[in-house]
């Protein structure tokens, strides 16, 4: 079974690259991530969610 990972995907990246690497982890299209994490930046604990996630969530390694 092969295990996945989380990274963030700078070269999808719009800001910090956090909803483009969430999308491609449950197989979703970023597009809808962002989306939904644009609803929740209306309140400010989804401002604070996405900055902790950038900073958590390390860069993939084997983009180049």
């Amino acid at each position: 079974m092969e295990t996945r990972k989380l990274y963030r995907k700078k070269r999808e990246a719009m800001i910090c690259g956090v909803c483009a690497g969430i999308g491609d982890y449950i197989g979703l299209d970023p597009t809808v991530i962002r989306l939904v994490w644009a609803l929740l930046g209306c309140t400010f604990i989804g401002i604070i969610l996405y900055f902790v996630a950038a900073v958590i969530i390390p860069s993939d390694p084997y983009e180049y």
